[in-house]
């Protein structure tokens, strides 16, 4: 991928699209705080890496239309949230994704009459994750699909597991299944699932908008190709969705 600007970005909240009510993402980053561990013999300082953070921080235009930003923000949630920006909605592009804590809603009205709403998201538990999109964006499936894979280019894959995160936006249908799917060569190797790597069901129990975050164990092997299939065990006829892999280059520690 080249250089490119921000032009095109999405923004996505536990199953909700703000891409069109963002006017800004002031804020997608972490890592862990550093520690002066400096000895006394050492002439430069000595660091460690100490507790991970992060935050997916915004400005939305206040929006009262159904499924925009004031229905997704408003009701100000104490349980944790899912945030996902996109650099694209193009397969295999850059994503972040975070779960964190919403802690404000608070429209501002300026002089010039607008109307905007600044919303940080820190993170809870995990830190800002930085993957791949595994959906062009968002993604509609009418029944059972086998999605277009992503090559990793890492030749024998990887050795560490993944993280996933879906944002689900409108569902019809009785029940589905997303699925992280994996091969060795996108040919010959038959796809097989990603142990650990499927979504919880979508249906009555669990509808639109919905989100999640799923990791596989830490020491599992990932093979280079990846894809998102869907299943059903009865019907569905529409399934509107995201996702984000985050590919681990060593051994998470969370």
């Amino acid at each position: 991928m080249a250089k490119s600007s921000g032009m095109g970005m999405n923004l996505y909240v536990d199953g909700y699209d703000l891409s069109s009510d963002a006017g800004s993402l002031s804020r997608i980053g972490g890592g862990p705080a550093p520690l002066v561990v400096t000895a006394i013999n050492k002439s430069a300082f000595e660091r460690l890496g100490g507790l991970r953070d992060g935050a997916i921080d915004f400005m939305t235009f206040f929006d009262v239309a159904a499924l925009a930003e004031h229905a997704a923000l408003s009701p100000l949630t104490t349980s944790d949230r899912i945030a996902t920006a996109t650099v694209s909605t193009t397969l295999g592009d850059p994503a972040a994704s975070i779960v964190c804590k919403q802690v404000d809603y608070a429209p501002t009205r300026a002089a010039d009459g607008s109307l905007t709403v600044t919303v940080p998201e820190p993170a809870n538990g995990y830190g800002l994750e930085w993957g791949v999109l595994l959906t062009a964006g968002k993604r509609t499936d009418t029944g059972a699909t086998a999605g277009t894979a992503v090559d990793s280019g890492l030749v024998g894959g990887s050795a560490f597991g993944l993280q996933a995160y879906l944002h689900v936006f409108s569902f019809s249908g009785t029940d589905a299944t997303i699925k992280i799917q994996e091969s060795s060569d996108n040919a010959g190797d038959a796809y097989a699932d990603v142990v650990g790597g499927g979504f919880t069901t979508i249906n009555a129990g669990n509808p639109a908008p919905f989100k999640q975050r799923i990791a596989t164990a830490t020491n599992l092997a990932v093979e280079r190709y990846l894809k998102v299939t869907t299943t059903t065990a009865t019907s569905f006829t529409s399934l509107v969705f995201a996702v984000q892999v985050v590919r681990n280059e060593a051994t998470p520690v969370f």
